[in-house]
């Protein structure tokens, strides 16, 4: 039989569960950490409803509220800015950084599989590294290429 908690020591657990929970989701992200350390938090504030004399109740549960509140608000503000937030976060724009830029390589344009396309790889293309899908078969590295098409986020090739 597994014995019952006092409702104080069930509130602080389930108040320290949460707030380690909340904060390893700096380091495993995904959200589902954070989403059970705040159950774990309106649960707290649900034992303390339930439990606490009259005004310490509402206190708890508005505490645990605002707590909550102000701590997601300081997060989103002032953590990116923060050393260990731009350790953790991408600094660079992504928007600039392509693999290949299609609309330049016109289709017929010869090349060479640098790596084996099975089907996708890496070609040179008019001295350019580029991600390319072979249309078929498998290409070997070191064999010449042909661009088949491009579009939809892609450049195809075929042996030359």
């Amino acid at each position: 039989m597994i014995p019952s908690m006092e409702p104080i020591t069930l509130y602080f657990t389930l108040l320290i569960t949460g707030f380690a929970l909340i904060g390893l989701e700096i380091f495993i992200p995904g959200g589902i950490l954070g989403i059970v350390g705040g159950v774990a938090w309106l649960f707290a504030a649900v034992v303390g409803w339930r439990n606490f004399p009259e005004p310490w109740n509402l206190l708890s549960a508005f505490s645990l509220l605002i707590f909550g509140v102000l701590t997601f608000i300081i997060w989103i503000r002032y953590f990116p800015k923060s050393r260990m937030g731009k350790t953790l976060s991408l600094q660079t724009n992504s928007a600039d950084c392509k693999s290949h830029l299609q609309d330049n390589i016109p289709v017929g344009t010869i090349g060479e599989a640098i790596s084996t396309l099975r089907p996708s790889g890496i070609a040179k293309i008019d001295g350019k590294r580029v991600d390319v899908v072979a249309d078929g078969e498998w290409i070997e590295a070191g064999t010449p290429i042909k661009v088949a098409s491009t579009g939809r986020g892609h450049i195809s090739v075929v042996k030359a």
